[in-house]
């Protein structure tokens, strides 16, 4: 992760007489340990690879220093990982965990970062397209509910409350997942951006349903699984062999966090985890 020479120092309320001081300068260390949940799940659904097949790049291929497929995912993981702000990726870029997810660890040139910056992502909001465009048509098997014939505890049951989850579940997208953050300056725009979202829903349902299916956070929201699962402190380590991701030791979620690795590497291609 990048840092610079002369970041301030924070001066906090001393300590039984000693100075208490920080700064933005601890180098590859991440907020955001946890996401390797997400790439993990990403690895046995394929979103991320399946959404930038439909995906036409346009651009020149000589001057292109971020594929689709490393873009889509970090603007997905992003969302995930509670940053709606594009201006977040500014900072993010470095970030070498979300680096990690988005299947891109290190610069590809020598003077720029591991990720793309806020205008690269507004581009690729802006600049979007896909190969094909199907209509889907919603029929309604008129057979399994017959005039008449549904009675009220039916109605209820597999009507009434399953369609008050449905709505759960759009809420749930709409406010820890920022579907409701359509400001772009194009309708083409924000409706990417509500497919970002849908599509890091997905994502996270994919953790939630593969990961702690049955566990204590088995119904847990969106919300709830980035703050005890996604955002843990870890330092990020480099070397020939591994990439070694050591988590916060007093991390509460540790436990659970390692069931959700084993059933989620059970699922698709393994990941190094520090142990």
């Amino acid at each position: 992760m990048a840092t610079e020479c002369s970041a301030p120092q924070l001066a906090f309320e001393g300590f039984e007489g000693r100075q208490v001081v920080g700064s933005f300068d601890g180098g590859a260390v991440t907020s955001n340990g946890g996401a390797v949940l997400l790439r993990q799940a990403d690895l046995a659904t394929r979103l991320t690879a399946r959404v930038a097949r439909c995906v036409r790049d346009r651009r020149n291929s000589d001057l292109v220093v971020h594929q689709v497929e490393t873009l889509i995912a970090q603007r997905i993981h992003g969302l995930a990982l509670g940053c709606e702000d594009l201006n977040d990726h500014d900072e993010l870029r470095h970030d070498p965990v979300l680096g990690l997810v988005s299947d891109a660890l290190e610069p590809k040139r020598a003077d720029g970062a591991t990720l793309a910056g806020k205008s690269t992502l507004n581009r690729l909001e802006h600049g979007l397209k896909g190969k094909a465009s199907r209509h889907h048509k919603l029929e309604v098997d008129e057979a399994a509910l017959p005039a008449g014939k549904v009675e009220g505890q039916e109605l209820y049951e597999r009507i009434y409350c399953a369609r008050g989850e449905m709505e759960n579940r759009i809420k749930e997208c709409q406010l820890d997942l920022y579907a409701d953050r359509t400001s772009a300056a194009t309708m083409r725009a924000n409706q990417i951006r509500l497919c970002f979202a849908s599509l890091a829903y997905v994502l996270m349902e994919a953790v939630r349903r593969i990961g702690l299916s049955g566990a204590e956070m088995a119904n847990a929201t969106a919300g709830s699984i980035r703050l005890k699962l996604l955002k843990i402190g870890a330092v990020v380590t480099l070397s020939v062999r591994r990439i070694k991701i050591a988590f916060a030791t007093a991390c509460p979620a540790k436990a659970l966090f390692a069931t959700a690795v084993e059933r989620l590497c059970a699922a698709g291609p393994p990941i190094a985890i520090a142990a």
